[in-house]
């Protein structure tokens, strides 16, 4: 179980999407899961990963500025999730 970044609601795994930082301070987004580095999850819906972006939740979570082209990373890989 995991919580979302966003809705704060614990949640199997496999039903969120991975937010990476790896050792050299690049965030992206680890659709495998697998990736090295530091991780936090982000829900699958629309509604979380707007919350994310209004709050700024992943500066906040991984303590570094954050390139404003992962939220539209993440959106992509929201709707790649979905079909």
């Amino acid at each position: 179980m995991r919580m979302c970044l966003s809705c704060r609601e614990m949640k199997p795994k496999r039903e969120l999407i991975r937010i990476v930082m790896n050792k050299n301070g690049e965030i992206s987004v680890d659709m495998t899961g697998k990736l090295a580095g530091r991780g936090a999850y982000i829900c699958n819906s629309a509604e979380c990963v707007a919350k994310l972006k209004k709050v700024h939740g992943i500066e906040r979570n991984f303590g570094c500025k954050a390139d404003a082209a992962i939220y539209d990373d993440i959106e992509r890989a929201l709707t790649a999730n979905e079909k």
